[in-house]
């Protein structure tokens, strides 16, 4: 361990944080620390300060965050924008006056304009309007990312920081929430089909038209890109970046309609009934698929199928809600 970097997994509970974990792990990382929510709140400026003073961590995974899907970020917007923006503000410069070397902080696709060109390209940062139904999240993230882009333009001499920004595609696997009205899709769909065919449902009613197409990640294959990205070296990561565009997405590279995935998790679960719409929902942006070029190029890229992903997710679905 004593050549081993400190290393803090903020939010090592979530989904995200604890694939991090495993993945540090299957790596033969130990000098790994974590707090729960209960032992250090990451709203409150002075309980990190204090965190971080004591514990002086190497590198920071800055995955902890308020999230939800579009019937939370529609019913609870003051709690998404304020928690989010206190939780990077508090870490990202309590981190950088303890003398905190690294940070990569995950954010979200959600960050691009509604209609952004599609693929959605690191460029498209703020070059339009953002989708309303989670604009209060997307500006928290944003912020986060100019946080960090902020302080390595002001002290990356003077201090060595280096700060990165990775923007993940829609996430599913073990740890997701399965919340039946503030879940994601897919665990939203998972939930709902394995109800369906556990009490003989005839069909099941899915939100929405079933056109918009979405891109989905095996959370696994997020967390490892996210070790290798806080690995590049910092000559390789600033040659390939910007100082004021520095973010990396995170894709799997294919997208899908909503329609034939839930129907993929209706052949996963073995539901045989009729699957629905509701077009009087919202669908929320019409696509979103990210452009992982830019990854790619630096030497990472997604593994895990969809229909091996959401396989995993199943089993995780039924070891921790139904046994």
């Amino acid at each position: 361990m004593d050549n081993q970097p400190k290393i803090f997994v903020a939010g090592h509970q979530g989904m995200v944080g604890s694939a991090i974990l495993r993945t540090l792990a299957q790596n033969g990382q130990k000098n790994i620390i974590t707090r729960s929510r209960s032992e250090l709140n990451l709203t409150d400026q002075a309980g990190v300060r204090a965190f971080l003073e004591a514990e002086k961590p190497d590198q920071i995974y800055l995955a902890a965050a308020k999230v939800g899907g579009i019937h939370a970020n529609n019913t609870y917007p003051a709690e998404f924008i304020y928690t989010n923006l206190m939780i990077e503000s508090n870490v990202i410069h309590e981190a950088w006056r303890v003398g905190v070397k690294k940070i990569l902080l995950l954010g979200s696709s959600c960050i691009y304009p509604k209609l952004a060109p599609q693929p959605m390209n690191e460029s498209a940062l703020l070059t339009g309007t953002l989708e309303p139904t989670n604009e209060p999240y997307a500006i928290a993230k944003i912020a986060g990312i100019k946080l960090c882009e902020s302080y390595n333009r002001q002290y990356h001499e003077s201090h060595g920081t280096d700060y990165r920004s990775v923007m993940p595609t829609n996430l599913y696997g073990p740890g997701d929430n399965y919340h039946p009205e503030n879940s994601h899709v897919i665990p939203a769909l998972i939930r709902r089909i394995h109800d369906a065919k556990i009490t003989d449902s005839p069909a099941v009613t899915v939100w929405g038209s079933g056109s918009p197409r979405r891109e989905f990640l095996y959370v696994d294959d997020m967390a490892a890109a996210c070790v290798h990205i806080m690995n590049l070296e910092y000559a390789t990561f600033a040659a390939h970046t910007h100082p004021m565009q520095s973010h990396i997405n995170v894709g799997y590279g294919d997208d899908i309609t909503i329609l034939k995935l839930a129907e993929t998790v209706a052949d996963t679960i073995g539901f045989q009934g009729e699957i629905k719409f509701d077009p009087g929902k919202p669908d929320g942006a019409p696509r979103k698929l990210m452009d992982s070029t830019l990854l790619n190029t630096l030497g990472w890229k997604a593994k895990v199928t969809l229909k091996q992903g959401l396989s995993l997710a199943y089993n995780d679905f039924l070891n921790t809600y139904t046994s």
